[in-house]
């Protein structure tokens, strides 16, 4: 039983890894993002006679409450994708994030496995939390990801290293972002005894929930990013750099390719970024989203924001409005749209309606 837990990027791991497993294993795992305690039973009630793995993902809203997911499903591989400062109004400080998300690696077995991300000191420290066997990956871990590139649809691509040797992996996801969880998931796989080779084919394979990096195009031709889903201040910085990367067409109709620089060069038409509410951030909300409207200005992108005026830009009222403001702006084949709130903000009915 591998438990998932981290600020963000706990589905999208659950998915690659359940991918990798299943190379191996009869696997089953979380749907969707079944991650309270309704969900984990019955992800585990429901696992067909016969199954060898189960990954399981694990939210929470404060102390206490993974501590109650791991009573039930006994987890003895643990994963933390990462800390960050989401859901503080309910949460608390990142310290005490931090300390909850613990409570997973406190759990674990004395034979059991930690993968923790060596890239966030909070992250890392849980180590000293465990008297599990403990592998780390990302940037000083035991498991790295070097010479990552970018397709012309956002897919990465890197060379993945490790103790067990190394290997190149193509990920069937898209965003940089995801690379760490590919990561995470690699790590408990390698950990578990499955080869480089499985690894790579698991994660190539693997697709992700809804809602997530999905990248269609619309009847003007213009792209749209749709990753509507949930949103973080972690995950909005991804998705908007996500977005300045996508290729675009230039003025003879020829892509130019992923931008190394992460700004849409000038022949890639417009960016605009149509963005609901980052809920649950209490009384850092404004500072939050004050800096994803920097950051969106930074790399060139259009904000239109839906019934908030915390990015600093006069809102619309509701999804009918965002389509038509989209509608007013005669989008072509060289635009690119992202969709991205909380769930509060219900977007994907506004990405529904763009295709």
């Amino acid at each position: 039983v591998v438990g998932v837990t981290g600020s963000v990027g706990k589905t999208t791991t659950k998915d690659l890894l359940a991918e990798v497993l299943a190379q191996q294993f009869v696997t089953v795992a979380s749907k969707k993002s079944f991650n309270n305690e309704l969900g984990v039973p019955l992800t585990l009630a429901n696992a067909a006679e016969g199954t060898q793995a189960a990954v399981v993902e694990m939210g929470a809203r404060g102390a206490g409450h993974i501590s109650l997911l791991c009573e039930l499903a006994r987890p003895t591989v643990g994963i933390v994708t990462t800390v960050e400062r989401v859901h503080t109004q309910v949460m608390g400080s990142i310290e005490q994030i931090a300390q909850a998300k613990g409570e997973l690696i406190e759990a674990l077995p004395s034979t059991g496995l930690a993968v923790l991300n060596a890239e966030v000191p909070l992250v890392a420290a849980m180590a000293d939390r465990t008297q599990a066997n403990v592998l780390r990956f990302g940037q000083g871990g035991e498991v790295q990801a070097v010479e990552v590139q970018l397709d012309g649809e956002l897919r990465p691509s890197f060379l993945l290293l490790s103790p067990w040797g190394n290997v190149a992996v193509r990920l069937g996801i898209r965003g940089v972002h995801n690379v760490s969880n590919a990561l995470a998931a690699a790590t408990a796989a390698l950990g578990l005894g499955l080869s480089l080779e499985q690894v790579a084919v698991g994660l190539e394979s693997a697709v992700t929930s809804l809602w997530r990096m999905d990248l269609q195009t619309m009847p003007s031709g213009a792209l749209l990013l749709n990753d509507s889903y949930n949103a973080g201040p972690a995950s909005m910085a991804a998705a908007l750099r996500a977005l300045s990367s996508l290729p675009g067409a230039e003025p003879d109709g020829s892509s130019s390719g992923p931008s190394s620089s992460g700004s849409a060069g000038s022949g890639s038409g417009r960016r605009i970024a149509v963005l609901g509410l980052m809920a649950e951030l209490g009384d850092s909300a404004p500072q939050e989203h004050q800096a994803v409207a920097e950051l969106a200005d930074q790399l060139q992108i259009q904000i239109i924001a839906v019934g908030t005026d915390m990015y600093g830009v006069p809102p619309v009222a509701g999804i009918a409005e965002a389509e038509a403001a989209l509608a007013s702006m005669s989008l072509t084949a060289a635009d690119a749209v992202l969709v991205k709130g909380s769930r509060v903000a219900g977007l994907e009915r506004l990405a529904q309606l763009l295709l």
